[in-house]
């Protein structure tokens, strides 16, 4: 029972942090930026709420999957929970970073010209 609980709790937090950063990402009026101690300036992004619904829609995904893993636990479903979160922390990383670079790219100006 003990590490139901604490397999709920911390893929609860999880999921809620990834989560609420996607919908602050949805609501921002700057755009959002990816990693830790960097900044992406407005005038370098064509459609800053495009860019940013993409990179929210992204982190909510990102989050929902540790929501499933909740669910997983609490179905008694340790194998998928675990397949879940191996899946989620290890290629999810990669595939986020992959994600952010073509979110990126789509939406960054070169020299006065979107690149679309």
């Amino acid at each position: 029972m003990g590490e139901v609980i604490v397999g709920v709790i911390i893929n609860g937090i999880c999921a809620l942090a990834f989560i609420l950063f996607g919908l602050y990402a949805l609501k921002k009026e700057t755009p959002i930026h990816f990693w830790a101690g960097t900044t992406v300036k407005s005038e370098k992004i064509s459609d800053v709420k495009a860019y940013n619904k993409a990179n929210g829609v992204m982190w909510i995904i990102y989050g929902s999957l540790f929501v499933l893993a909740v669910l997983a636990i609490l179905l008694k479903q340790p194998f998928i929970a675990n397949t879940i979160i191996i899946i989620s922390c290890f290629p999810g990383l990669i595939i986020l970073i992959i994600t952010y670079y073509f979110i990126y790219n789509k939406y960054k100006i070169e020299n006065g010209e979107v690149n679309e």
